[in-house]
């Protein structure tokens, strides 16, 4: 192996999840956090979680309240349209 090409490899690396939990693993990173761990991930819990890190929810909820109070828009159609010749 070439020396200083690869990151150095921590083996004790502090894992803190958005849930509270937090545990060790071997990583290049001293710390990491995430967002989602095995202690709260709905496939090991078994419980039904909404996942939303982006407001994604928020953002389409508001999107479609707008769109029903405001009414659509009538479009006309191109023969529908008076032509403005002068002869």
């Amino acid at each position: 192996m070439k020396k200083g090409l690869h990151p150095t490899y921590h083996q004790n690396a502090k894992v803190t999840c958005a849930c509270g939990n937090s545990f060790i693993v071997g990583s290049t990173k001293e710390k990491l956090e995430v967002e989602i761990c095995y202690k709260c991930h709905p496939f090991y819990t078994g419980k039904e979680k909404l996942i939303d890190t982006a407001g994604r929810i928020e953002k389409f909820q508001k999107k479609i309240e707008r769109r029903l109070k405001t009414p659509a828009k009538k479009s006309r159609k191109k023969s529908e349209k008076k032509s403005t010749k002068v002869l």
